[in-house]
């Protein structure tokens, strides 16, 4: 990317740490194509940062690429492709992050309740990036489908453990989906209460087939921290950073 690149005065916050790090060592090197395709994804996260969405243009994403114009259309017909392509890859690389923190979890109940939270979590600390999850989720249903593979896991771990009783999978799935997205745009827009990730995630509990006071207390555990995924080409002689996420 061309360092000299400076638009203007930061307009939304960056993401989170964990998520940023598992987020560039999602894109790794690999065949010409994806190698760029992944500089202009990094370039998107860095003109978002400094323009917002609203003022993000493929012309400044070339520029903080160090490419031409050309080259970016030749991989993204839209912006829209490329926003939305983002945001695939940063949904995926949090689900990959919330899984990797909760690997040790052996209660699907409390694997799934540390999905919700984290999920939430996201809405907590970077809303405008939460904001923009939800609205591609919201007309992009290859979002929705590639996330539930982790979500549609733990759903059938707490059923053969006995925790979860839920008559259909898809409707299981309605649910899930439906509280976390409601609960993460709430607290994005600052109108949720203290602890509302708690809250959001007992409610999902109880609706797969807990009791109400397990359920709750399940949802209270503490979070596993965070894991901070070594970068994809670390610095010779230092030591892979171990940086975790905010409790809750």
């Amino acid at each position: 990317m061309d360092p000299s690149f400076n638009p203007g005065t930061p307009s939304m916050p960056p993401l989170p740490l964990p998520l940023k790090v598992a987020l560039n060592a999602s894109l790794a090197a690999g065949p010409k194509r994806e190698r760029t395709q992944s500089l202009l994804l990094q370039a998107t996260v860095q003109v978002i940062v400094q323009r917002g969405l609203a003022g993000t243009t493929m012309q400044q994403v070339a520029q903080a690429a160090g490419m031409a114009p050309g080259t970016v259309y030749n991989h993204f017909a839209t912006r829209d492709e490329l926003v939305g392509r983002l945001a695939v890859v940063i949904g995926q690389s949090l689900s990959r992050v919330i899984a990797e923190s909760s690997a040790d979890v052996e209660d699907g109940a409390q694997r799934m309740a540390i999905g919700q939270r984290r999920y939430v979590w996201l809405a907590a600390e970077s809303p405008a990036w939460a904001l923009l999850l939800l609205e591609v989720a919201a007309a992009s249903p290859h979002l929705l489908q590639t996330l539930e593979v982790y979500t549609l896991a733990d759903l059938r771990l707490g059923v053969r453990q006995k925790r979860f009783q839920v008559p259909s999978e898809a409707a299981a799935l309605d649910v899930i989906n439906g509280v976390c997205s409601s609960a993460m745009r709430r607290v994005a827009v600052g109108a949720a209460p203290p602890r509302h990730d708690v809250a959001a995630a007992s409610l999902v509990l109880r609706a797969l087939g807990m009791a109400p006071a397990e359920a709750l207390a399940v949802a209270r555990r503490p979070l596993p921290e965070l894991p901070m995924p070594a970068p994809a080409a670390p610095t010779a002689g230092r030591a892979p950073a171990t940086a975790r996420g905010r409790k809750r």
